[in-house]
């Protein structure tokens, strides 16, 4: 058995609000449907009840709807905020893709829609040989790509966006998100991603923006 709806959320660099725009999302699907995020690995973290935990998982696992326990919503936490395969090296802790798909295989009928959020961008190493999109493409889900709208942004959403089609998965659409320091020529910017991605944009956010103020489309 599997979500009725399973997307992942990939963004055109780290620090983009991933994490942000799947807290809405989630709170738009949980008006009428059960819905729950994922994390499969997280990189910066505090111990919590003895536990490592992730700031970003926490968000998603209190948004969703039902709550599971910790360790379901992100298998993978490393203390350090580093790229997630360098922290398994240091830690001896392996990081595999067989590792991922035998977490999925407990967690993934939980809900009406699942959520999986991934780390950094697209094209996330897990190790020398494997990536976290590798994880996306197994499971077979559609991707939503948020855009963190900064200088630069153009190059990384388009290229983010022709990795995906390469890797053989449907984009369901892009958020662009408009970070705490305003973009420059914002909506030339958001004028040419809207004309140069075939894909619907699904939503414009801002940061601090309320999920009363957002209407995701095609969702």
């Amino acid at each position: 058995m599997t979500p009725q709806t399973l997307y992942f959320v990939t963004g055109t660099d780290t620090d983009v609000g991933k994490t942000y725009v799947s807290e809405l999302l989630l709170n738009h699907f949980t008006k009428s449907l059960t819905a729950i995020g994922y994390k499969p690995v997280a990189a910066g973290a505090n111990l919590i009840n003895g536990q490592l935990q992730n700031e970003d998982a926490i968000i998603l696992r209190r948004a969703s709807m039902p709550q599971l326990p910790y360790s379901d919503i992100n298998p993978v936490c490393f203390k350090e905020p580093i790229a997630p395969h360098i922290a398994s090296q240091l830690s001896d802790k392996p990081l595999t893709l067989s590792m991922l798909n035998a977490w999925w295989q407990q967690v993934k009928n939980k809900s009406d829609v699942a959520l999986i959020e991934g780390a950094g961008g697209w094209r996330l190493p897990l190790n020398d040989h494997e990536y976290l999109s590798d994880f996306a493409k197994q499971i077979n889900t559609e991707v939503i790509v948020v855009v963190g709208m900064k200088l630069g942004c153009l190059s990384h959403a388009l290229l983010t966006i022709e990795a995906i089609k390469k890797d053989g998965l449907v984009i369901k659409g892009w958020v662009a998100n408009q970070l705490e320091t305003p973009m420059d020529f914002y909506q030339e910017n958001l004028a040419y991603l809207k004309q140069a991605i075939k894909e619907p944009l699904l939503a414009e956010v801002k940061t601090g923006q309320t999920s009363s103020k957002v209407n995701f489309l095609y969702l």
